[in-house]
């Protein structure tokens, strides 16, 4: 709901002082019909801005690369596209609840849970659920937690009651957790907190498991907590007994845009899966990432009844 407050505040001040701009001009003696056509860029210029900043933030503070996953310049072109449309649809989060409603009540033996990042709500995950519906392998449910700000601890009892309720839908005693950005360390979170009894296996989506530097740029106190050398990182980097039968397979790009250094999703290279030309929030509709998040909720299905995977071997796109 809050994201969905502030979004819907952000709009609607920027259209009035559109409005208000383009009725004093014409007042004046203007013409309408450039206000009329350029609206839409009007709007379309505050995703460039943004994809523009944390492109080049992405670049200025990257990990080291190998010389193998540098992108020519045609793909450099499509991974700052496919990040600006991204970011160019954060208005469908208004309307999150019409967007992302939970699927009826059936009876499934592994529902999926998705977990999204920081200042984002479940609506992010529209185009991911379409495809993992597609796949045959729902049921899809979503959680939009908050407020955004607040301590990721404070985030876990929400997963706690949502992994509850999901198992009520549907019978089911666990579930797998896709979890974007800080949602990955939100569902670490919960893990820590109640253990993994209610969860399969965790999928993050370039989650900063040792921090990024963007988090330096705004306040709050979850953005604290995601900064490097944080306590809460700290403690998240010990081990845990809690959470350590629950496989966590960490997929990240080398060019994300907003974990800096992309190297800070690193988790174990026996688990991790290694991209490249893909940025922060187009992760999200990537094609190649839901076709792999796909796969690890398949190998969860398939070991059902066990309790831990076989490793795998780190993969580069």
């Amino acid at each position: 709901m809050w994201i969905a407050v502030y979004f819907g505040v952000v709009v609607a001040i920027g259209l009035a002082a559109y409005l208000g701009w383009a009725g004093y001009a014409i007042s004046k003696g203007a013409a309408l019909w450039p206000f009329v056509v350029g609206l839409p860029f009007f709007y379309l210029a505050f995703p460039l801005f943004f994809t523009t900043v944390w492109v080049f933030l992405g670049w200025w503070w990257r990990s080291p690369r190998p010389p193998e996953v540098e992108l020519s310049f045609g793909q450099r072109v499509r991974l700052f596209w496919n990040e600006y449309w991204s970011l160019a649809q954060a208005p469908k989060m208004i309307v999150y609840g019409l967007l992302m409603p939970d699927p009826p009540k059936v009876c499934a033996d592994l529902p999926v849970l998705l977990l999204h990042g920081i200042g984002c709500n479940a609506a992010v995950w529209t185009s991911m659920r379409r495809y993992l519906e597609g796949q045959g392998l729902g049921p899809i449910y979503a959680l939009s937690y908050g407020p955004p700000f607040d301590s990721i601890e404070t985030f876990a009892p929400q997963v706690a009651a949502k992994i509850a309720q999901i198992e009520a839908d549907t019978g089911a005693r666990q579930v797998v957790i896709v979890g974007h950005s800080m949602g990955g360390l939100v569902a670490r979170s919960y893990l820590r907190h109640y253990g993994g009894a209610h969860v399969k296996r965790l999928i993050t989506l370039g989650t900063p498991y040792a921090g990024s530097k963007h988090a330096w740029l705004m306040s709050g106190t979850s953005l604290a907590e995601m900064r490097p050398g944080s306590a809460y990182l700290a403690a998240l980097a010990r081990p845990s007994d809690k959470e350590a039968g629950v496989p966590i397979v960490s997929l990240w790009s080398w060019h994300d845009s907003m974990v800096t250094p992309q190297t800070s999703s690193r988790l174990d290279e026996k688990t991790d899966i290694v991209l490249s030309g893909v940025a922060h929030n187009a992760l999200l509709g990537d094609p190649d990432v839901q076709r792999r998040v796909a796969k690890e909720v398949r190998i969860a299905r398939s070991q059902q009844g066990q309790s831990v995977d076989a490793p795998r071997a780190s993969t580069v796109h």
